[in-house]
């Protein structure tokens, strides 16, 4: 059996979450053909540029060819493109985006459309209910196939109509769901008659991070912060709260790892505040220098105000270190308070300076016991091999 892999754009520095989803099910006897709708550039991570080679880019293929594609299809499939056609005039109607994209999904289903049936496959997943899902589904309506999604949050759910995420759900063989909190958003998005076909999978960590030594909490106060840099990460008002605690006196260090369209604007909040020597941005990090700077850390802190479930929550507790964050989506679902980690509302500055102090005021001694209930968390429940198996499972049942 082999599954046709749709990402909008893959392999990517923040989707190793994919990747291991991938190797996991391939592991588990599911082969796994790879597409991504528009390729990527200057790829950090080795794996990834493995992942690369292996993957087919839809747009590599130019106007040309979208276009010939297009054309192509329309004439060996009238009545099925057609149907394409008026979807896909609908859908751009009702989107943010307009008619003119969504017909260029329409080519870009036809493109996979060919590809597929030159590989004789029968079935795509795709990743995130937004334009990779769009083209499965006009795929699906183009071809004699059927398709799957994952939803991730928090993007499908700020636009639910203007993505088409009813519609989408509704024709979807099944839906995973990453988190329970994703779950009840789906439910609230289609008819009862429909819940039975959600599953909750989680993303998860290989063993990579499940194997790795125990390292010892350090005793430099040291803090990491890994994601893109970007509003709803809340890396400003990490800042802030780290200007907040110098004023206290504390002495600590914080590496942002991570770039992103706010990077210039947190450099100069960093300026402003002369936190130069308290604060460091690497920009982006393979996994590899990922592990080793959260390590390098007491805990690892991410104040978003807008999320899924964070991958990198699930690598810091895999790796014993405890997480702070916040009670947005997913993530009490595996951060207790005061268990393997903190949990603060979500855009208080004065919260996450709090939690901060107890971080630093807390002993080696009982970070580590925390950690060490985190990993424990991470490997009963985001296990990708154990994940990869559920999915498969789901994939095996297709008709």
């Amino acid at each position: 059996m082999t599954i046709a892999y749709l990402i909008n754009q893959y392999p990517k520095i923040s989707h190793s979450f994919i990747r291991r989803e991938i190797i996991a099910l391939e592991r588990s006897g599911i082969a796994i053909a790879r597409f991504t709708v528009r390729p990527t550039l200057d790829l950090v991570d080795e794996a990834d540029q493995k992942e690369q080679a292996k993957t087919q880019a839809i747009l590599d293929l130019g106007l040309v060819g979208l276009l010939f594609n297009l054309i192509q299809t329309a004439i060996t499939r009238p009545w099925r493109w057609l149907k394409a056609l008026k979807l896909a005039i609908t859908l751009g109607l009702k989107s943010e985006r307009g008619v003119l994209i969504h017909l260029i999904y329409l080519a870009e289903a036809c493109v996979l459309l060919g590809w597929l049936q030159q590989k004789n496959i029968s079935h795509i997943h795709a990743h995130f209910g937004t334009n990779s899902t769009t083209v499965a589904l006009l795929t699906h309506i183009l071809g004699d196939l059927t398709y799957s999604f994952t939803v991730h949050g928090p993007e499908e759910f700020d636009k639910v109509q203007a993505i088409a995420l009813p519609e989408k759900i509704k024709q979807a063989s099944f839906v995973i769901a990453i988190s329970e909190f994703g779950r009840s958003q789906l439910y609230r998005w289609c008819t009862h008659e429909h819940w039975s076909k959600i599953h909750v999978i989680h993303c998860g960590v290989d063993q990579s991070f499940l194997n790795t030594p125990f390292h010892p909490i350090p005793d430099e106060p040291r803090l990491v912060c890994v994601g893109r840099l970007c509003e709803q990460k809340g890396q400003l008002l990490l800042v802030q709260a780290i200007h907040k605690l110098v004023q206290k006196n504390f002495d600590l260090k914080m590496v942002l790892v991570g770039d992103g369209e706010l990077r210039t604007e947190i450099e100069s909040l960093i300026k402003q505040y002369k936190l130069e020597k308290q604060i460091e941005i690497t920009g982006w990090a393979s996994g590899e220098t990922v592990q080793k700077q959260i390590l390098a850390a007491k805990t690892m802190i991410l104040p978003s105000f807008a999320e899924g479930l964070p991958v990198v929550i699930m690598e810091s507790l895999a790796l014993s270190r405890p997480v702070l964050s916040t009670y947005v989506a997913g993530i009490p679902e595996l951060v207790e308070p005061n268990v393997c980690g903190w949990l603060v509302p979500a855009g208080s500055v004065d919260a996450l300076v709090t939690a901060i102090q107890n971080v630093l005021e807390t002993s080696s001694e009982q970070l580590e016991q925390m950690g060490q209930v985190g990993a424990k968390r991470v490997q009963e429940q985001y296990n990708t091999t154990v994940e990869g198996e559920k999915l498969a499972k789901l994939f095996s049942q297709l008709n």
